[in-house]
């Protein structure tokens, strides 16, 4: 018995030295390859032509952000409830709740406002159909809070190439 127990850890033993120094062979050699610059690395985030952050925001536009805050929330709004906005391609907001109104930029820019302040809010877009029928346009999407306007969010489309393309989504925001 005592003579099974030493095989098996002997072979156990030189097991775990073989994968150790199989593993230090992968991780030196894996340092000596030279890193790809990001644009190379195929990452969905590695945006080479993607523009370089949001429009400025006008004066008008601030003012009518601040507008849509002064409106105050819809009736049923709780706290942790969800509020959305379908934006079509062309940036027209067509189903909606909380969200007052929708702007096109430039290829795939858009801006979302609504009727509330977002500042501890969580967004989740997908790209998606404005219709009852159909699979949406292949693409990818970005969200982020919209510069100086609390109650704005920033969406960014793209096409499945990484370019920026005009694309319909359906953006929810959670809010604490």
């Amino acid at each position: 018995m005592a003579r099974l127990i030493s095989r098996r850890a002997v072979a156990v033993t030189f097991g775990a030295l073989v994968l150790t120094l199989a593993g230090g062979g992968i991780a030196a050699a894996q340092t000596a390859t030279a890193a790809k610059p990001a644009a190379q690395s195929g990452q969905p985030g590695d945006h080479a032509a993607a523009p370089a952050g949001q429009p400025q925001v006008t004066a008008a536009e601030a003012a009518a952000a601040k507008a849509a805050l002064k409106e105050g929330v819809s009736p049923s709004y709780i706290n942790g409830s969800t509020s959305f906005a379908v934006v079509s391609s062309t940036g027209v907001l067509l189903r909606s709740r909380d969200a007052v109104s929708a702007t096109k930029y430039g290829p795939g820019q858009y801006q979302v406002i609504f009727n509330r302040s977002l500042t501890k809010a969580a967004f989740l877009a997908t790209i998606g159909t404005t219709d009852d029928c159909c699979v949406p346009p292949a693409g990818e999407i970005s969200v982020a809070p919209r510069l100086s306007t609390p109650n704005g969010v920033f969406v960014q489309t793209y096409d499945s190439a990484g370019v920026p393309a005009d694309r319909p989504f359906h953006l929810a925001v959670f809010t604490p």
